[in-house]
């Protein structure tokens, strides 16, 4: 019973801490007169991120490996299916060409790099692992990343503002930091020990709590800022959002979460990422399906139906 009101208190936490530390984080950069535009590539996208990373971190300390690499991949098709389902039931998502051509291809790009430096045993018969040095590998990917991100804020002239507009004081940001922190890490720790403990008195993996509990736990703010995006009709920042965190999760999350503790890879999480590169595949064909650069409701619909139809799979026949 502990367990099952461990994780929901532990969301709670993480959800509001991240959101207190965007707040603190983001004006900040305003004092230190940080563009709009870089506040919302950097502080914005990095703070939906950060149930993720808080929770893997954790879990890599605590060596709990299935629900370190279950979440990742698990929130990255959370991020396709389930919230740019839910977003373009809202409203259709204009995709712009940049997006198209460049930011899905990379996201696809990362998925297949993750899967092919988490299996060695293709390569020279060793247990499947992501090793330090592979995730060394894929935080070089993520400045990579990085850089053409900077790249794109220097030629986009201007940007609507995504982050708080008010100004703190500097005490009251470091109260708020302080808060955020704390909560972040409390959280991340109740969602890992309850998520083991439901495991077990389940009787499946860790890794199909990761993919399922945790994953959809951990993208809930994704949801929120992609849902509350196609409400105002804001297509770049419901898609961005998504595909931003997708990059970031696989090269840096993981990146970090395999340098703190190398991750074994279960020859059985390759179905898991075969469904994450299709789904990418599927959000690319969209593009140019119907109407072009368009994810129309019809779409988004069969990402509902086919989120729904994983989870039911991953979670009675793949215990």
């Amino acid at each position: 019973m502990l367990a099952y009101l461990l994780i929901p208190v532990g969301f709670v936490l993480l959800i509001k801490g991240a959101d207190v530390f965007v707040e603190a984080a983001s004006s900040l950069a305003r004092r230190l007169r940080v563009s709009d535009l870089a506040v919302g590539l950097t502080v914005v996208a990095f703070g939906t991120s950060l149930p993720e990373l808080a929770v893997n971190v954790t879990a890599s300390v605590q060596g709990n490996t299935g629900i370190t690499i279950g979440n990742i991949i698990g929130s990255n098709i959370a991020n396709i299916l389930l919230i740019l389902g839910v977003a373009g039931l809202i409203y259709p998502l204009v995709v712009t060409k940049g997006t198209v051509w460049k930011e899905i291809p990379l996201s696809l790009l990362a998925a297949i790099v993750v899967g092919l430096a988490a299996n060695d045993r293709f390569f020279d018969g060793a247990p499947s692992t992501l090793s330090r040095v592979e995730g060394l590998i894929l935080l070089c990917f993520f400045i990579i990343f990085l850089y053409y991100s900077a790249t794109i804020a220097r030629n986009v002239e201007e940007v609507p503002s995504v982050a708080p507009q008010k100004v703190l004081t500097l005490s009251r940001i470091g109260l708020l930091i302080g808060i955020g922190f704390v909560a972040l890490i409390l959280g991340s720790r109740w969602v890992v020990n309850g998520a083991v403990k439901m495991a077990t008195a389940l009787g499946v993996s860790e890794a199909v709590i990761g993919l399922t509990v945790v994953a959809l736990g951990t993208s809930l703010p994704e949801l929120a800022t992609s849902a509350a995006a196609a409400y105002r009709k804001n297509a770049d920042i419901a898609v961005g959002n998504v595909i931003g965190s997708n990059i970031f999760n696989l090269f840096f999350i993981l990146g970090i979460s395999a340098l703190i503790r190398p991750i074994p890879f279960q020859p059985r999480a390759n179905l898991d990422l075969g469904v994450l590169i299709a789904t990418s595949v599927l959000l690319f064909l969209w593009m140019f399906t119907g109407k072009r650069h368009l994810l129309e409701r019809w779409q988004a619909a069969i990402f509902l139906i086919g989120y729904a139809v994983y989870v039911v799979v991953i979670t009675f026949w793949l215990k």
